[in-house]
């Protein structure tokens, strides 16, 4: 009998250490503009390219803001700059850090808002892509 509450107690203690161990994590990958092949660059409704930065809208989530801004080369998504995200709390820095890098890379090979969202980030997602999509129309770019 005494062995089983001693064993008890040590599998216990175990597992408790074992939910307590906070894994590492390493900073995000470094987001650059893929080569595209082929992708021909996006035009104005009058038929021009566009080059410059476009602030897209703030979107309000539950969790806090989010704003990013479309850089645009003659017409191309180059870069998304993020201005705003949710950083309330040591969470919602981890949700955005762990997210935007994706959406960013996302963006930036579909050259467009049309992304997915990442997974466990769903209110971030939803405003970076709400707000990047506003950046685009302001830029009036199909």
């Amino acid at each position: 009998m005494r062995r089983a509450v001693v064993t008890i107690l040590s599998t216990t203690a175990g597992v408790v250490m074992l939910l307590s161990f906070k894994p590492h994590h390493s900073s995000p990958p470094a987001v650059s503009a893929p080569q595209p092949s082929g992708t021909a660059p996006a035009q104005t409704a009058s038929g021009g390219t566009r080059t410059g930065t476009f602030t897209g809208d703030v979107v309000d989530t539950r969790y806090g803001p989010v704003q990013v801004a479309a850089v645009l080369t003659d017409g191309r998504l180059t870069a998304v700059k993020v201005l705003h995200v949710p950083s309330e709390n040591g969470r919602d820095q981890e949700i955005s850090t762990y997210a935007v890098p994706r959406l960013t890379q996302e963006a930036l090979g579909a050259q467009s808002a049309r992304i997915d969202a990442v997974s466990g980030a769903s209110y971030t997602s939803e405003g970076y892509i709400q707000s990047l999509q506003s950046a685009l129309d302001s830029a009036h770019v199909r």
